[in-house]
């Protein structure tokens, strides 16, 4: 195969920039290189929580071994009933098909994978401006989009999760378009809609960008290129291809549309195809999950309600998820570029692209889901790094001509006014060397700004990335607690902890969980954290009724699927169900129920406690939870709960920090200008064998507010007695269990594990 040259310095120019993406993810792997805390079996860990989702699911393909005698299509045969590994998601199939053919470890693919992946976006971005055949500008904005801020810390090592292909995917569906709409080539109608296939296939939530680039292609179709027939084409397959349908009817179809496109004898029934494919798309419910992106993102309550049933009150976990949240413009800035300024030109840059090259405004797509983040959350800006990378580097590329340009129009001026004898004597040497020191000096001038400005914009990137030390999900030691109970329990017992955990837990231990990175709605939240902030006898019934209940739940969808859907038939919340089959006409009666001994329904499973030390900082967000009236939707006080990890002794006088001081001889807390007694003081101290010790000193049972200290943790906890009595603080701070209830199965400083003896 002959290579034009511009092909070759294209493939240069991709391994440059894809090599240069992949050498600044290692530098993490550098900086913790045996750093044993972080490792485990030889490898690190991961660091995103929802990875370990996709590894469960590859791990489950992995095994190939099924515990799940109803199986009802291939995947199905190979995980258990009802544990939610996603064995049939793209991550996890794609992991899995890497691990079995690749000479590494589970583990490092799982690490790796994210590198490499995420690198790949350097591609379409070199192949867009090759398009606009301007290389150098791809060159440049390949190296900023593969490290800026976002997009780094969404796909470096470890990050393993969807992200490492939700930008490259959708930057090649823009390349495929700009050059669909530039070329009018058919292999560019079938590339479109595979793009688009494959991006379902691997982000089923992908649905609003495509439906973006839709319907602006339609716009621009409809004012500026309404006769072009070509165009018309486009649309109806991106519209096939977008289908609310299963990939395995719209793959054949495609085909087939793409097959009809190439026989010039059916151009006559293009407008008639793109109606149907219109039609089709929102027969098959196209736009449903468009709205319903937009409604979790966008249009957020903090509590939502029940629409059917008792219409109870729920607290939305969308106010508690940072990267739904809404951030400052500088966050805001520095995700997409790395730095005020450099947003600020690369917006500029942009416009300026979009203008001598209009058809880059059909990067706006990715532009305007990226500038959502300032208003829906900073999970979406890493969408606005490629077309702004591109304009950034089209801005420094234009820069970087004016020296050449004035160079130039001093070379003419000369050759007006300067000619003389020696000029004409000495012509032809004087032209040869002449031309070759100026031409020296021209390259040297302009390609030393170009690596000025270059290396400007890629600074603070880096420098950022060097300083994001981020930690993995779990440490060492918190792992060998769950490796070990994995090896105790079935994998049809539950596992009880808050859901930032239950990914990693389902992964570690093979047991199931009420609530994860994916189930994590307030009715199903409501229980968990009733179970981790309320006394322990109310916990422990809790316990037993939600993980019950779940699996009745599962069992009625599996037995009345068609009747499920003919009625349209709503699955209440756990806590309706309850509520209802306990005789309560009102949800907060059958919560007092539960301190009573109230007959709990047949257990069919262990149920486990997994208690981390970590989930101290993040208490007061598990009980916002469980904090309100169900029925009202009211909100209660908030409880009182304070950690202080940095605090100084001033004599008697102890400071915690942000206006609380207590003093240890009186045993008065002061807490801004209120002074109070404390109940309590208690000190917590783990001896040589790692068994935990306690003092606890009573002080006034008249007041409501004990302080703990850990000593081992340098912590101090100011509570008050409801949350002193809390089921975590009892059983993981203090380990005051009830025997009759919990029976304890390991303890140890970073995690603690109870089993559920009702």
């Amino acid at each position: 195969m002959n290579l034009t040259k511009e092909t070759k310095l294209t493939l240069v120019y991709i391994s440059i920039a894809f090599l240069f993406s992949v050498s600044m993810r290692l530098i993490w792997i550098y900086q913790f290189g045996g750093y044993e805390p972080f490792m485990f079996n030889g490898q690190f860990m991961i660091n995103t929580n929802d990875g370990y989702f996709w590894a469960e699911g590859a791990r489950d393909l992995l095994s190939g071994s099924s515990t799940n005698p109803s199986a009802e299509n291939f995947y199905d045969t190979f995980h258990q009933l009802h544990d939610l590994s996603p064995v049939s998601s793209a991550a996890s199939q794609l992991t899995a098909f890497f691990a079995y053919i690749l000479p590494f470890s589970f583990e490092s693919v799982i690490l790796y994978m994210p590198i490499f992946l995420g690198s790949l976006v350097v591609v379409p971005i070199i192949l867009i401006a090759k398009n606009l055949k301007n290389l150098e500008m791809g060159l440049i904005a390949a190296l900023l989009a593969s490290i800026a801020w976002s997009y780094y810390n969404r796909t470096m090592v470890g990050y393993y999760d969807t992200d490492m292909l939700n930008i490259v995917i959708p930057t090649f569906l823009l390349w495929s378009i700009i050059w669909a709409m530039t070329t009018n080539q058919n292999r560019y109608l079938l590339i479109t809609a595979l793009d688009i296939l494959v991006y379902r296939w691997w982000y089923p939530q992908s649905y609003a960008l495509e439906f973006s680039f839709f319907g602006l292609i339609l716009l621009y179709t409809l004012i500026y290129d309404r006769k072009n027939i070509y165009n018309y084409k486009l649309l109806s397959i991106m519209m096939f291809a977008m289908l609310n349908i299963d990939g395995y009817i719209r793959f054949p179809l495609v085909l087939g549309i793409f097959y009809i496109f190439r026989q010039e004898k059916f151009d006559k029934y293009i407008y008639y195809i793109f109606g149907v494919s219109v039609l089709a798309f929102f027969m098959s419910g196209g736009f449903n999950p468009i709205w319903s992106q937009l409604k979790g993102y966008v249009f957020t309550d903090a509590i939502s309600q029940a629409e059917k049933g008792m219409q109870l009150h729920f607290y939305s976990v969308m106010q508690t998820v940072r990267e739904a949240g809404k951030i400052p413009f500088e966050t805001f800035a520095n995700r997409i570029s790395g730095h005020t300024v450099t947003f600020l030109l690369s917006v500029i840059g942009y416009a300026w692209l979009s203008y001598k090259h209009r058809i880059m405004l059909f990067a706006l797509p990715l532009v305007g889901l990226g500038f959502l983040a300032w208003f829906g959350g900073l999970r979406f800006t890493i969408y606005a790094v490629p077309p702004l990378a591109l304009g950034m580097a089209f801005l420094i590329v234009e820069v970087s001509r004016f020296p050449v340009k004035l160079r130039m129009t001093g070379k003419s001026k000369h050759e007006m006014t300067g000619k003389s004898k020696h000029e004409m004597t000495g012509k032809s040497k004087h032209n040869i060397t002449g031309k070759s020191t100026f031409s020296s000096s021209l390259g040297l001038t302009r390609g030393s700004i170009l690596i000025l400005l270059t290396s400007a914009i890629l600074a603070p990137n880096i420098q950022h990335i060097i300083e994001y030390k981020v930690p993995t999900v779990f440490t060492k030691d918190e792992v060998k607690v769950l490796d070990n109970l994995g090896k105790i329990t079935s994998r049809e017992d539950y596992v009880v902890s808050w859901w930032d955990y239950g990914y990693p837990i389902r992964y570690y231990a093979d047991v199931k969980t009420l609530v994860d990175g994916g189930k994590h709605g307030g009715s199903v939240n409501f229980p968990v954290s009733y179970i981790l902030t309320n006394s322990q006898d109310e916990a422990a019934r809790m316990a037993r009724l939600d993980v019950e209940y779940t699996e009745k739940t599962f069992t009625f969808r599996d037995e009345n699927k068609q009747l499920i859907i003919d009625k349209n038939l709503t699955i209440f919340s756990n806590i309706e169900q309850m509520t209802k089959e306990y005789g309560y006409d009102d949800t907060n009666d059958f919560l007092l129920s539960l301190d009573t001994d109230i007959k709990l329904p047949k257990k069919t499973r262990d149920i486990y406690l997994f208690l981390p030390f970590r989930m101290l900082n993040i208490y007061p967000t598990v009980k916002v939870f469980s904090n309100l009236d169900l029925m009202s939707g009211q909100k209660y006080n908030r409880p009182l709960f304070y950690i202080s990890t940095n605090y100084k002794q001033i004599k008697n006088i102890l400071h915690l920090g942000n206006g609380v001081s207590l003093d240890l001889n009186t045993k008065i807390l002061s807490l801004g200008d209120k002074k109070t007694m404390i109940r309590r003081f208690v000190t917590t101290v783990y001896d040589k064998k790692m068994r935990l010790k306690k003092k606890v000193d009573l002080v006034d049972f008249s007041s409501n507010i004990s302080v703990i200290y850990m000593k081992n943790y340098n912590t101090f906890l100011i509570l008050d007695e409801a949350t002193y009595n809390s089921t975590y603080i009892q059983l993981m701070v203090l380990e005051e269990y009830d025997a009759k209830l919990f029976e304890p199965v390991e303890l140890t400083p970073h995690a603690k594990v109870y089993k559920l003896k009702i």
